[in-house]
Parts: structure tokens; sequence; C-alpha cells
């Protein structure tokens, strides 16, 4: 008898936004961004309760500013999003983090630059299936400036896109304060300055000009 293979994840069309095939990176910029994020000081990657959703996107908005094409990628647990069985890792509902489009050897690879999961880029399928803990689990694309989807049912289009709120999360985030939680909202009160640290450490981020060589090769 032929053994059975049970793929861990799966790919969600439905909710995946379409990717253009004209912006892409080469491998070698898609490398050296890894290696850069994984090691900057702006960055947690060991926190693996707190904060993926903020990582991401403050990740996604410094590519933007430095015109380097991204999206994001998402896995659910099949448990969380379909309400049947598949579990992630940790006890996630969900993981996100930045993903490039890579033109190698003729065709475009996704790559998943996140340091928490794993030590190199990671192809998104098996990226999601690294963080999966049981079958099955559901990934998919997500343009960069969705934000968070709805904590009701998701679709394709209804996620909240970035804004002052969000954005006010996203550098909380990355300062290590969920500032959703009963817990976090306490620690807005004594953590001003650290706030204000990582607020001003981002936006000289952004000034970056480390890359600019490699943005023509999109």
């Amino acid at each position: 008898m032929t053994p059975v293979t049970i793929v861990p994840t799966l790919f969600e069309y439905e909710f995946s936004d379409a990717v253009d095939p004209e912006m892409i990176v080469s491998k070698a910029l898609a490398e050296q961004l890894f290696l850069f994020f994984r090691s900057h000081k702006l960055f947690n990657w060991i926190d693996s309760h707190n904060g993926c959703e903020a990582r991401a996107d403050a990740v996604c908005v410094l590519l933007d500013e430095w015109k380097i094409p991204n999206y994001k990628g998402w896995v659910f647990s099949g448990k969380f999003l379909k309400n049947h069985v598949g579990g992630l890792k940790q006890n996630w509902n969900y993981h996100v983090a930045p993903m490039l489009p890579v033109k190698e050897a003729g065709s475009i690879i996704y790559y998943m630059l996140d340091p928490a999961s794993a030590n190199n880029l990671q192809r998104i399928e098996d990226w999601a299936a690294n963080v999966t803990e049981y079958a099955h689990s559901y990934y998919m694309i997500k343009e960069p400036q969705w934000y968070i989807f709805p904590g009701k049912k998701i679709t394709r289009r209804n996620w909240h896109l970035r804004n002052r709120q969000n954005r006010k999360w996203m550098i909380q985030g990355i300062a290590g304060i969920n500032g959703l939680g009963a817990k976090g909202k306490a620690e807005l009160c004594f953590n001003k300055g650290r706030i204000k640290n990582t607020f001003k450490l981002f936006e000289q981020l952004k000034k970056n000009k480390s890359f600019k060589d490699f943005t023509g090769m999109h």
C-alpha cells in the first residue's frame, strides 16, 4: 500500500491578493535584507508571543520607504480560520511576516523574511509548513498596507488598512509592548521613554541608504 502523505499547509487563494509579476527583487538583495533585519537592534525576533503583526508592518513600511517591492505572508490555523482541525506551533492562531518576491531561475519565488522562525529566508510554503503543528494550516499573500484582519469573518478585502491608530500599535509592538492588553496598557504608562526612542529610531531607519545600490535590480 502506498503511504499517504498529509500536506501540513494549503494555499488560501480565496483570501490572497494579486501580485505584480513585474515587481521583483534579486536573491542577493533578499539575503542582505534578511541579515540586516535579523541583526538590527530595533527588532526583537525572540519574543514569540508578541508583536508579529507590528514587526511585519514595520519592516514593510521601511521597504516601502526604500522602494523595495514587498508583501506580507500570513498563515492561520485551520481551527481559527475555518473552525476545523489544524493548529500552529506556539499555540498561535496566526502568524505574519514580510515577504519578498524574488526572481530566481526564471521564476518568481516568494521568500519570507522572518528571523522569528528561521535563520534564513524560507519559501512561503516551507515557512507556513514549519510553523504548523498539525494539519491543516492555510497561508495567503496580502498587500503590505493591510495591517490586521477583522475580528469576525475574514474576506479578501475587509482587512484593516494602516492608519494613525495601528501605526501607534506598530511602534508599541516593536518596543515590546502590546498596548491592547491590560498588562500592555499599564506598561504604556511606565515606558513612554522607550516608546519615544523606538519611534525616533524607526524614523531614522526610514532614511537608511544601505540598499540604494540594489533598488535598480527589481
